[in-house]
């Protein structure tokens, strides 16, 4: 149990009723359920949650004691949590008896099915490194993925196998192909259907257990491709315990909620989320996929994004949390159908990914009633560093908020060697069991990232007095539409390709929902011409839909540089302005 603050003499504490630090000795004490104890992790002394679950394996079971409550809606299909493990213990034994051993690694490219969380833990349960591929990505891309992991197995949907067929030929360690949702598998590839069934029809599977697997807290488990400002993506290899961390990190956070409110914690109870970021970011599987499976949660998938679809899911399905990112609840707020349905059962809506405007956090609160929720985190932190939510986030609605209690950040000067005072602005590192081994057979660009236990996450920020972090801009060459990274690098190389082009740069206009958009400056050479919707089909054909630029201005010179050579960017952005 946890004692609580005394209330005032209405019943209630005046907010906040209880500082950062008292509710974390609260939380944290001897004997709580969020005590923390220190276990090195690669030779280095980290503290860590005493009470996670220690594997994936161990969640998958978790799971399994949740029955017949209704884990994953999709359409009108409805998974329950027996069914779900009926399901991942039937393709586990089948990757197994094909072959599939303990770090092989096996990709998973799929929109958000029911599938999906079935896939992903029958590959980790069985102590193999699952490998979610960014399913927007061209197959080319998708190939590039398949490649570099070295991939022994992919499971994957009907449409992602059709792009990756072309490349087929060249994926020599691709041994076995599992597609779902394809009336006729093609020669080199198996019907998932036929060794686990329909989703609606997983209850009906035999009853076993999960093969056997030895497996520990710090062995590998994924690698979730993140890309760099320069080269090709890289992939960050987590282990179980990254993972599992959040499970414990998103429910600390949720309880001091209460505690600074003057409340006492609530009894866990499942809850509906409506699941709208893809499974193949660290945000929806670690940060809320993970914690799913543990709570008893019900997921609920779309097709696709459709504002007015969603209102009728909230309706139908009663809700209570959705987001992911800030695109996501502007347009749940600016619709003008929204009052048509009953949108009451909403509790909270949370996101990340991109930066949010402070009068998004007000709206929430007062048009949904419901309590806005951020955090910072990233693919190498296997997504939550920091929360904040609720009040804090009302009283400081720029912040992503402070870390959890097993994770530090400093904020360090450009070369990396000085930690500066609090409220100065430099590259934020950070550490705890969250952060990943490094990047797959990448040592030089691990070396470079991963120090003595930290991350550099390239991301300039400061640390207020109460240590709450605010990020103030991205170091690295990258932009953020409503939650896709977009690397400017890889756009100008698919822009240097074609012939007529021999200067360009990638930079992010502002746009009111999305957060930025990419907008790409090009200079010709001379004697040639192109047109701006010759240049976006280019780009089109090279890359995924959502990197493509939604505006391209010519300039008849250079591009402006400084005397490293380097292309002013800061300077591009008024000839957006200008061409408005």
């Amino acid at each position: 149990m946890v004692d609580t603050p005394a209330s005032n003499s209405s019943g209630t504490a005046a907010w906040p009723a209880i500082s950062m630090a008292q509710a974390e000795a609260l939380l944290c004490a001897p004997g709580a359920p969020f005590e923390m104890e220190t276990v090195a992790i690669g030779g280095i002394p980290t503290r860590t949650w005493k009470n996670a679950i220690p594997t994936l394996a161990a969640l998958v079971e978790t799971g399994r004691a949740h029955g017949d409550r209704t884990f994953a809606v999709y359409e009108d299909e409805r998974v329950s949590f027996e069914g779900w493990f009926r399901a991942v213990a039937a393709l586990s034994a089948h990757l197994h008896a094909s072959g599939v051993t303990k770090g092989d690694r096996v990709a998973l490219a799929m929109r958000n099915l029911p599938e999906w969380p079935v896939a992903f833990f029958a590959v980790t349960a069985i102590g193999a490194i699952c490998v979610p591929l960014n399913a927007w990505w061209t197959g080319a891309e998708l190939a590039y993925g398949l490649s570099n992991s070295g991939a022994k197995a992919l499971i994957c949907d009907a449409e992602r196998l059709a792009r990756i067929a072309p490349h087929r030929h060249a994926l020599n360690h691709l041994e076995d192909i599992l597609v779902s949702r394809c009336d006729q598998a093609p020669a080199n590839a198996t019907r998932l259907e036929d060794v686990i069934g329909s989703p609606a029809r997983y209850g009906e599977l035999p009853e076993r257990d999960l093969p056997e697997s030895d497996l520990a807290p710090d062995d590998d488990a994924t690698i979730f491709y993140t890309s760099g400002t320069t080269g090709n993506p890289k992939g960050a290899l987590g282990t179980h315990r990254n993972l599992l961390t959040n499970i414990v990190s998103s429910g600390y956070n949720g309880a001091r909620t209460f505690l600074r409110r003057g409340e006492a914690p609530p009894e866990p109870t499942p809850k509906v989320l409506l699941t709208v970021i893809p499974l193949f970011h660290v945000t929806a599987c670690s940060a809320m996929l993970m914690g799913a499976v543990a709570a008893g949660h019900r997921l609920v998938f779309m097709h696709k994004w459709d504002t007015v679809k969603a209102f009728e899911i909230i309706e139908r399905e009663k809700v209570n949390v959705t987001g992911g990112v800030p695109t996501i609840a502007w347009q749940l707020l600016e619709h003008p159908d929204r009052a048509k349905y009953d949108l009451s059962s909403l509790e909270s809506i949370s996101y990340g990914g991109a930066p949010s405007a402070p009068e998004l956090v007000r709206k929430i609160r007062e048009e949904f009633g419901a309590l806005p929720g951020n955090g910072w985190g990233m693919t190498e932190t296997m997504a939550t560093v920091t929360g904040i939510a609720a009040e804090d986030y009302l009283a400081k609605p720029t912040s992503a908020g402070p870390a959890v209690p097993v994770a530090d950040l400093k904020i360090m000067d450009d070369a990396g060697e000085n930690e500066l005072p609090t409220g100065e602005v430099g590259e934020l590192w950070a550490r705890g069991p969250m952060i990943v081994k490094g990047y797959w057979n990448n040592p030089e660009a691990t070396a470079a990232t991963f120090i003595d236990g930290w991350v550099r996450t390239g991301d300039l920020a400061r640390l207020d007095e109460d240590r709450f972090c605010f990020i103030v801009d991205r170091a690295k060459d990258m932009l953020i539409r409503g939650g896709e990274n977009i690397y400017s690098s890889e756009v100008e190389n698919a822009l240097y390709d074609h012939p007529a082009v021999t200067d360009a740069a990638v930079i992010g206009i502002p746009h009111r929902t999305l957060g930025e958009e990419p907008a790409a400056v090009v200079h010709l050479a001379p004697g040639t011409s192109t047109s701006v919707a010759e240049l976006q089909d280019w780009v089109r054909a090279r890359l995924a839909a959502f990197k493509v630029p939604v505006r391209i201005v010519f300039m008849a010179e250079t591009l402006p540089r400084n005397a490293n050579g380097k292309i002013l960017k800061k300077e591009l952005g008024a000839l957006f302005e200008e061409n408005a």
